[in-house]
């Protein structure tokens, strides 16, 4: 056992311990922490959104959701994912639905939007099929808050109980993954620089979580990229020259993830009834691959899935999942999260 691969198994214990005690606390509180729980994002949230599209980005088949109570259902992991251990966390009894599947009052205790291959860009992921940017994830919440209002009988009710929820956002890796590191497909890596890049996306993330504010938002978590050049499929992809990961993504999505939380203080410094926070899934995620997974359809996976980080090449198994949530709800370091914790955003 390396020494990368024993760091990440303490990690985890410890992140185990935590999360078990802070689940047997919201169990006997009895209650959930927020009315309801708003996702948006791509393949690391998805629950479901892209399984009825014409997109080569879909987990609704086996092996992912071997170890998901319900089989595979589209999220793209052995197990839960990230928004799904933040539900249990909070407090909700039942995983928040999929807006391809979401009906009647089930919405009032809120809607997974994330898509697979999505981004913040619109044409982000367009060479894998169909996808649902940032952007149509926002129509299709504004479609959600109408029905909300006609639940409640009106704006004001649905207002008051919009500014109680938590909302996460976990978007971007795509718009590198399949975008800036597909000039096959996307000519924005011969455009623009990196720091260029990643000072594109932030302007027109900052709009769109300014039209999400418009909608009622008033407690945003926003989820920076990871390491995406330690995953595996980067790594078998291109020239590591001898690092464990590939430098030149890692760099470039760190250009993001700066100006990320740079844009986080701008937002509550401008917009004062509201309440967004950054986490830091960079500083987290473990640069150790722990192994590579590969998740071929109805084959057999690795059998001791508690010890690895990815399930194929790009996504995390639910022991991963389960560090990244666990510490972007209760901080385990001071760089974890900014300026808060998701626990502390919920009492506010």
């Amino acid at each position: 056992m390396t020494m990368g691969t024993k760091t990440w198994h303490l990690a985890l214990v410890i992140v185990l311990m935590m999360i078990l005690n802070l689940s047997t606390i919201s169990r006997v509180d009895g209650e959930q922490q927020v009315p309801c729980y708003f996702i948006f994002g791509d393949s690391l949230l998805d629950n479901g959104n892209n399984n009825a599209l014409q997109s080569k980005v879909k987990a609704n088949y086996l092996p992912y959701g071997i170890d998901f109570p319900a089989g595979p259902t589209g999220r793209f992991s052995n197990g839960r994912n990230i928004a799904d251990i933040t539900a249990e966390l909070l407090g909700f009894v039942e995983y928040i639905p999929s807006f391809a599947t979401a009906r009647g009052r089930e919405i009032l205790k809120g809607v997974n939007y994330a898509s697979g291959g999505a981004g913040i860009r619109d044409e982000t992921g367009q060479n894998l099929g169909t996808v649902i940017s940032f952007s149509k994830q926002l129509l299709n919440h504004k479609t959600t808050v109408s029905r909300i209002v006609s639940l409640l009988g009106d704006e004001k009710s649905t207002e008051k109980n919009l500014s109680k929820c938590i909302y996460t956002v976990g978007i971007g890796s795509n718009d590198y993954i399949n975008n800036y590191l597909m000039p096959q497909f996307y000519p924005t890596s011969r455009l623009h620089m990196p720091d260029q890049y990643a000072a594109l996306l932030i302007e027109q993330y900052s709009q769109q979580l300014k039209t999400l504010y418009s909608y009622g938002a008033r407690k945003v978590a926003l989820f920076g990229i990871g390491p995406i050049g330690c995953t595996p499929g980067n790594i078998a992809t291109y020239d590591t020259n001898g690092s464990l990961c590939v430098d030149f993504i890692n760099k470039a999505v760190q250009e993001f993830n700066i100006r990320l939380k740079t844009l986080v203080d701008n937002l509550n410094h401008n917009l004062q009834d509201a309440k967004f926070i950054y986490v830091n899934v960079y500083g987290i995620s473990s640069a150790n691959n722990g192994g590579i997974l590969t998740c071929i359809p109805f084959s057999p996976p690795c059998p001791v899935r508690a010890l690895e980080v990815f399930y194929d090449a790009t996504h995390p198994t639910e022991a991963a999942n389960l560090v990244v949530a666990g510490r972007s709800y209760v901080s385990l370091l001071p760089s974890d999260t900014h300026p808060i914790d998701i626990r502390q955003l919920a009492r506010l």
